[in-house]
């Protein structure tokens, strides 16, 4: 039996000693998963000096949050961000397939900041807040952290496991003040949190004296495209970017959707690793 969580506390896994194996069991059945120190000093230090400049607006409930969505554009560090390859490298071992890149934002947490009230990324028919473009039945967000994430500085809050769950208290239209078994999940800057699009979470309050910043890029595999179709990708601005962004910045419609498909498909496979049991095993 899983101890109960209790409210706040603070998680205290050892991020760096899970194998991949267990990374990818812990983003499936938590709901989310920490990759640290997957940027460099001098890599954080470049995307600060190119986010320095960026026009920015403040959410709806307070101009503590500053955001710039739909920040692919902007070149440099920050693009490449898209295609970084440990984090691609993790995904596409997880999904089967090189991820499809479907939002990407920047968001400042300031001195003062209010908590984020709880919610989902994910909404199956889309919403005002998300569009269709996070409406993929299946979708990994990756937060990147770009200062140290301390229990003051805005750190993230989830309800683990809670993407699992069938009641219709995990509706992912829904949104929450708070939670009695929410966590608080603390890592170093240049470190990414993985989160599965239907787990509850948002953050603490910024009660440090810097900016918390972080880029979110939205990943989904192959199969799993949108309940609606979504505008392409820019042509002029595709010929820009890099060819490992560009393998990133696939058509966001594609899917793999078989609605004729028979009862017994003339190329039944025998094979399926990447539902095997055994692959939280995985070592290397």
């Amino acid at each position: 039996m899983m101890t109960p969580t209790t409210k706040d506390q603070i998680i205290t896994t050892a991020w760096s000693n899970l194998s991949p194996g267990e990374q990818i069991q812990h983003l499936e059945v938590e709901g989310y998963v920490i990759l640290p120190n997957v940027l460099t000093p001098e890599h954080i230090t470049q995307l600060q000096n190119e986010l320095l400049h960026v026009p920015t607006v403040g959410a709806d409930y307070t101009d503590k949050k500053q955001t710039h969505n739909d920040i692919q554009w902007q070149g440099g560090a920050v693009t490449e961000l898209m295609a970084h390859a440990p984090i691609v490298d993790f995904l596409t071992t997880l999904f089967g397939s090189t991820p499809i890149l479907m939002t990407y934002d920047y968001s400042r947490s300031e001195p003062g900041c209010p908590p984020i009230n709880l919610h989902c990324d994910g909404q199956p028919w889309g919403s005002k807040i998300f569009g269709p473009e996070q409406s993929c039945p299946k979708l990994v967000r990756v937060l990147y952290y770009l200062q140290d994430l301390t229990p003051e500085a805005a750190p993230f809050r989830v309800v683990p496991r809670s993407h699992l769950s069938f009641h219709n208290d995990a509706n992912p239209y829904l949104r929450y003040k708070e939670h009695p078994e929410q966590v608080k999940v603390t890592c170093t800057a240049g470190s990414a949190a993985l989160i599965n699009q239907n787990v509850v979470h948002g953050n603490y309050a910024n009660l440090s004296n810097y900016p918390r910043e972080l880029l979110g890029i939205a990943y989904r595999p192959t199969w799993a495209g949108p309940h609606a179709a979504v505008e392409p990708w820019p042509p002029a601005e595709l010929a820009k970017v890099s060819p490992a962004v560009r393998q990133v910045l696939q058509d966001r419609n594609t899917r793999i959707w078989m609605y004729d498909a028979p009862n017994v498909p003339a190329d039944l496979k025998s094979q399926a690793p990447g539902i095997n049991p055994s692959r939280w095993e995985k070592k290397k």
